[in-house]
């Protein structure tokens, strides 16, 4: 038995249909014997109609209350989704980041991860229960809710995996691994089988969408493989290691 990581982003939990979706890749995982973490996203757009509801507010909130405003979206996203696992009788329990806790730094609104306590996973666990947190989040050691940057969820899932021992994070999102360009806007994009974490660095650095740039830099720092894949799409999708 291992530990399986999985990361949903925002359009693989957009709508309930969705959700159900991404319950069969967890559920698949589960079935062969493994324990499964799972990281969400915020749904679709919420995290962008959070923003433009406190613009409507103020232009200089207090960073401090921008990150417990716009951490919202995930926690929503991480309880519907143990809903939809127990409507199909599987064991589930979601954890916000203060709730394990995800200890970061106080730069809010784009704070680094230091360290995450593992106990109550490996509690659940011994459940057998599946795990789902919310990503993107995390708590500072007096206990105020940060957030780790736009994308920050990649980073969630990729510390959990290196936290965890795990032999890999994967990032699934709505497309099947990375490419040259956007395949959405570029019929010739090339698909890559496998990348360097330099490689994928200087892609997120230079505006790639794909994966977090901290992602990356966490996941060379500690060794963690990430793969990219489609929650929609069957495939390999593309190795980062």
């Amino acid at each position: 038995m291992g530990i399986v990581v999985q990361k949903f982003g925002g359009s693989s939990v957009s709508n309930t249909e969705n959700l159900y979706k991404v319950c069969k890749h967890i559920t698949e995982e589960y079935d062969k014997g493994n324990n499964v973490v799972v990281v969400v996203s915020a749904q679709g757009k919420t995290t962008d109609r959070l923003i433009n509801e406190e613009s409507e507010i103020t232009n200089e909130p207090s960073l401090r209350e921008h990150d417990v405003l716009v951490s919202v979206g995930e926690q929503i996203s991480a309880a519907k989704l143990v809903m939809c696992l127990n409507k199909l009788n599987y064991k589930a329990i979601s954890f916000m980041g203060w709730q394990l806790p995800i200890y970061t730094n106080q730069n809010y609104g784009d704070a680094k991860i230091i360290t995450i306590n593992t106990k109550r996973i490996s509690e659940a666990f011994e459940e057998n229960k599946i795990v789902v947190v919310a990503g993107f989040q995390g708590i500072t050691e007096d206990g105020d809710i940060t957030t780790l940057g736009r994308g920050g969820s990649d980073t969630t899932a990729v510390a959990l995996a290196a936290f965890l021992k795990a032999e890999k994070a994967y990032i699934f999102t709505d497309v099947d691994g990375v490419y040259s360009d956007d395949p959405n806007k570029n019929k010739n994009a090339i698909k890559y089988k496998q990348l360097s974490y330099n490689e994928m660095l200087d892609m997120a650095n230079n505006g790639a969408k794909v994966l977090h740039n901290k992602s990356v830099e966490f996941a060379k720092h500690y060794q963690v493989p990430i793969v990219v894949k489609s929650t929609f799409k069957n495939g390999e999708g593309t190795i980062i290691k």
